[in-house]
């Protein structure tokens, strides 16, 4: 992503506006999303945050406790789109909520690829993604996810239509 400012600032009121709307999305909205109980711990476009903690149903081996690797997945797969949705906003920093949320609406993981590195051993996890290149059409985004003791868990690389 470049790291030029956007072409305008957004105000303040409509950018809480905007926030609120974001966390509201992909901590709510979206059903597996609140199963897992993803929250969002920062809006920063350059590396956005958001984590869940572990419960029963999120566990893939039953002997050892271990998060499931499609909780894995799923995590990382959201934050990626979360960090092409905040890079979106900031790139239409012109355009109002209700403009950036059609814009929203045509985003989708088109290839996405998890590399398991460590057990998911924890009591809380937290993802965070870097977008790599937004295009016109497609972003590439790197993710990342940590336990709560630092450990890294899994990474992915993903590529996801824009619009």
């Amino acid at each position: 992503m470049s790291n030029t400012a956007p072409r305008t600032r957004r105000p303040p009121e409509e950018q809480a506006r905007l926030e609120a709307r974001l966390r509201e999305v992909f901590e709510e909205c979206f059903p597996f999303n609140r199963l897992m109980g993803i929250k969002v711990e920062t809006l920063d476009p350059r590396q956005p945050k958001i984590s869940f903690a572990m419960r029963q149903e999120l566990v893939g081996s039953y002997m050892h406790s271990r998060l499931h690797g499609g909780a894995i997945a799923t995590a990382l797969d959201t934050v990626g789109g979360f960090a092409v949705t905040l890079a979106v906003a900031e790139k239409h920093a012109d355009e109002t909520v209700e403009q950036l949320a059609q814009r929203f609406t045509r985003c989708g993981t088109i290839d996405l690829r998890v590399d398991y590195l460590n057990p998911g051993v924890g009591k809380r996890f937290s993802a965070t993604a870097t977008v790599m290149r937004l295009g016109g059409k497609i972003a590439s985004v790197r993710m990342e996810l940590h336990n709560d003791a630092g450990v890294l868990v899994a990474i992915g690389s993903a590529a996801y239509a824009v619009s």
